[in-house]
């Protein structure tokens, strides 16, 4: 007798417990705990997937882009190829700033704008805008997965000190601390702090991995538009820079008109 007592409280020990004290309401504090794991998981899933394609559409293009770039004959051809990237791709999107900046620098020679600034530093000002708007693109995701990371622990741990606590209400009701009454609830808790983990693990692993694949972005970032600055304002791209000695890599060619000093 005392073996199948034991047996049929291990077994509501189980998810089967857990979900059946949900539906008929026995334990309504649990299921609020699980409801909001259940959204962070979601949510923090959906973020690890698309930065997951996005880094990987990045770095899939950004060489053949850079190097496209600065092998287009003109200015005006370097030009249209980015405009012909995809919406999602940052390389062509800061080249395509940089250009316009220095073709509005040009039409308005003489005015007060040209006076305020000169050429190298408009161009600066629009690279330094644009970079820092890819670079926000980015980490679009990386707040909430700090969050789930840091936050579904003690979610969980909720629910673990409430499973405790309804099991000692199970105790107080029952008169006698046996397994019968305590098995339940306890293996809520026990469920409840494994949920959390699980939602927590995968956020923080994600996390770490695309704050570092996002510095190395940043420094092609920062890498391209140093030569592109020195390409618009100048009209010559710096030979020593790493970009250039890419191999297939040659001089672009002088800009387009709008894009002379």
């Amino acid at each position: 007798m005392g073996g199948n007592t034991s047996a049929h409280a291990l077994q509501q020990m189980g998810f089967d417990h857990l979900f059946q004290s949900f539906i008929h309401g026995e334990n309504w504090v649990g299921f609020v705990v699980f409801l909001v794991l259940l959204i962070m998981s979601v949510m923090s899933w959906f973020y690890i997937v698309r930065n997951f394609l996005t880094n990987a559409m990045i770095r899939s293009r950004m060489d053949g882009v850079i190097r496209k770039f600065w092998d287009t004959p003109s200015a005006q051809e370097a030009v249209r190829f980015m405009e012909q990237q995809p919406k999602s791709e940052p390389f062509s999107k800061i080249a395509l700033d940089c250009a316009s900046a220095a073709a509005h620098h040009q039409r308005h020679e003489g005015s007060r704008l040209v006076e305020a600034l000169n050429r190298s530093e408009f161009i600066d000002r629009a690279l330094r805008q644009a970079v820092a708007r890819e670079s926000m693109r980015l980490e679009t995701g990386l707040t909430l997965l700090a969050t789930v990371g840091s936050a579904a622990p003690f979610v969980g741990l909720l629910g673990t000190v409430w499973g405790i606590y309804h099991a000692l209400i199970g105790i107080g009701a029952s008169g006698q601390a046996s397994i019968d009454a305590v098995a339940g609830p306890v293996g809520e808790a026990l469920i409840m702090t494994a949920i959390g983990l699980a939602v927590a693990i995968p956020a923080v692993l994600a996390y770490n991995f695309y704050v570092r694949a996002n510095r190395v972005t940043y420094a092609r970032f920062d890498e391209f538009a140093h030569d592109l600055h020195d390409f618009f304002a100048t009209g010559s791209r710096v030979e020593s820079s790493p970009a250039a000695a890419m191999p297939g890599a040659r001089p672009a060619a002088a800009p387009a008109p709008a894009a002379k000093k």
